[in-house]
């Protein structure tokens, strides 16, 4: 089986890898962290002019490209340079669930400004007591009128101080944690009763906490069918998972160059790190534990774009994985670097931080070894 890159894929690797080493500095990027923003609007109109915000999206849904392996291509050169930019929460979680939902002119409502570059989104469909159960959902939607009126409280919504738009995930039927009866709702930002806390998180990313409070919207803005939207949402998950995987790997490829090139030139007792026995054993783990990572990813992202029955499965395993991968990476990197490892001006620490985060995010490993275990069982 070929796992070489596609000849687009290859150029899209490439022009995004160009970007991140000539225009996206450590020291550019921690400015950014704490712009008002959280992050670059020149940059984010860039990646619209280059098309790189439609590649998440297929061709009929006016994107370019679609595939989880393109997907997969944009998050691992996003994660090499720590790209703070939104494209996860606009292009996979909040793009995707109105890609998988919504009717073609929701679709071009709503996804055309996003690969133009013009409009924000967010998802919002954590909850305090959810715990990774998407459907476990306290947030009710009621008729009201010829609408819809809805309360509740969302957590960790990302982009959610950024949005112009936000996708409220509510229960319109059923009880708590039921998959059936949650729909989606197209929420303006600025909507009356909607209050939203924004925050920077430990990584540099932005995120907020949204509360609802009897919230009118008008009957167009449920997206999709009411009542039917944990499978599509079910699909999104795993896909977000897929990328922040791909963005992971991005993130200890670097510290394991890094890592390797610091032993070279750092000194003791006479001789560079690198020349110690002990510590080539710990870079070789390193590099063992990145070479199993992307086989992983590799094995979900092509399952997962042949609609396999076991597709879920296969990205659960990856992001267990993944997830036990990344914590042996960042954790020998801010060891083998010493000290400054964990100092704010060196980039070693900030790496290991977003891969702390993205273990957590969409299920952390011990959630998806118990999901892979029950699905293999």
């Amino acid at each position: 089986m070929d796992f070489s890159l596609s000849e687009e894929q290859q150029l899209l690797k490439d022009s995004i890898e160009k970007f991140v080493s000539s225009d996206y500095d450590f020291e550019a990027r921690r400015e950014l962290v704490n712009s008002d923003l959280g992050y670059s609007a020149e940059h984010w109109a860039m990646f619209a002019e280059l098309g790189w915000l439609g590649m998440g999206f297929s061709e009929a849904d006016g994107g370019y490209g679609g595939s989880a392996s393109d997907l997969m291509v944009i998050m691992q050169s996003f994660g090499k340079g720590l790209v703070i930019e939104p494209f996860l929460a606009n292009c996979v979680l909040a793009g995707g669930a109105v890609a998988e939902l919504a009717s073609g002119a929701q679709k071009e409502a709503l996804l055309a400004s996003v690969i133009g570059g013009e409009q924000q989104l967010a998802l919002a469909y954590a909850e305090k007591q959810a715990r990774y159960n998407v459907a476990n959902c306290k947030t009710q939607a009621q008729k009201s009128g010829d609408g819809y009126s809805i309360s509740g409280e969302k957590i960790a919504v990302l982009n959610g101080g950024n949005a112009d738009t936000i996708l409220v995930l509510a229960r319109t039927s059923g009880v708590q944690s039921d998959e059936a009866g949650l729909s989606l709702f197209a929420v303006p930002a600025e909507a009356e009763g909607l209050e939203r806390v924004a925050y920077t998180t430990v990584d540099g990313f932005t995120g907020a906490d949204i509360k609802l409070s009897n919230v009118q919207l008008a009957a167009d803005a449920l997206v999709g069918e009411e009542g039917n939207a944990f499978t599509a949402l079910n699909r999104v998950m795993d896909r977000a998972r897929l990328a922040v995987c791909a963005e992971a790997l991005g993130n200890m490829e670097t510290l394991l160059t890094k890592t390797v090139e610091y032993t070279k030139t750092r000194k003791q007792f006479g001789f560079t790190l690198s020349f110690f026995q002990a510590l080539q054993h710990r870079m070789a783990d390193m590099f063992v534990e990145c070479q199993q990572a992307q086989s992983m990813l590799l094995m979900a992202a092509m399952k997962f774009d042949a609609n396999a029955e076991d597709a879920g499965t296969a990205v659960s395993a990856a992001k267990a994985r993944i997830g036990q991968a990344a914590k042996l990476v960042g954790q020998e990197a801010v060891q083998l670097h010493g000290g400054m490892g964990v100092t704010d001006e060196l980039d070693v620490g900030h790496y290991f931080k977003r891969l702390t985060i993205i273990d957590t995010l969409f299920g952390n490993t011990d959630y998806h070894l118990k999901r892979y275990t029950q699905a293999m069982s």
